[in-house]
């Protein structure tokens, strides 16, 4: 079934894993798309049968999964290729325009950045938190990272798990510093939340509980759920 995933409409894109990617690709399968590794992890092969899904939708091709697309996905019947209708050929993903991805393992914001990237941060303090949500209508902790360093011509990957992956890590929470990013064990083990730290023992995040806020990394409910610290300042 596709229902629950589409009531939560997550934003799924290369390097998404889990149960919902899992979900695409079968219904991707059953309406007769190429899917070999039905995985739950989305690779070049499930986004490219996106893209193609949203091709012959007539939907925007981005390869993302955006609400449109799940709604496209929860009314599609199996696809057939007659005598008068040849198959399409196979396309390539276009980019989506947002810029080069940045590199793993390594500094990714420069000093003269930090600045904007806070200022915009707090901007959005207040906004509510919604699963999948990755505007200044709703967020979600990573879709709320990746929404704030795109608006300071930054792209990051989408789920906290991959944007783990970037900067070098810290031993200690000592060694932060103001626009460097934390990451919290939550409702799954390894890095499943994720903040920008502001410095003073502060990050900002997208909690759950309360939207767009600032917390204390020292706080009783953070404090023991703390991950680790990614150095991304050049």
């Amino acid at each position: 079934m596709l229902t629950g995933a589409v009531l939560a409409s997550p934003t799924l894109r290369s390097g998404s894993t889990g149960h919902d990617v899992l979900l695409l690709q079968k219904k991707l399968k059953t309406v007769g798309y190429t899917i070999h590794s039905v995985d739950g992890v989305y690779g070049d092969e499930t986004e490219r049968a996106v893209a193609e899904f949203q091709r012959d939708q007539k939907i925007r091709i981005t390869g993302i999964v955006n609400n449109a697309t799940w709604r496209a996905l929860q009314k599609a019947k199996k696809r057939t290729w007659g005598s008068n209708v040849p198959k399409p050929e196979p396309i390539p993903v276009p980019t989506t325009g947002g810029g080069q991805l940045a590199p793993d393992n390594q500094p990714i914001l420069a000093p003269g950045k930090v600045n904007a990237i806070i200022r915009t941060a707090k901007s959005y303090i207040g906004v509510p938190y919604k699963f999948g949500g990755d505007t200044p209508k709703a967020f979600d902790c990573s879709g709320y990272l990746q929404y704030v360093f795109a608006q300071n011509g930054i792209t990051i990957p989408r789920t906290a798990d991959e944007q783990y992956k970037l900067g070098r890590r810290t031993t200690s929470s000592r060694q932060l510093v103001p626009g460097d990013l934390v990451f919290f064990t939550t409702y799954e083990p390894g890095a499943s939340h994720c903040g920008i730290y502001l410095g003073n023992g502060q990050f900002i995040h997208a909690s759950s509980s309360k939207g767009v806020r600032i917390d204390e990394l020292s706080n009783s409910y953070w404090s023991p759920r703390y991950y680790g610290g990614k150095h991304i300042v050049k």
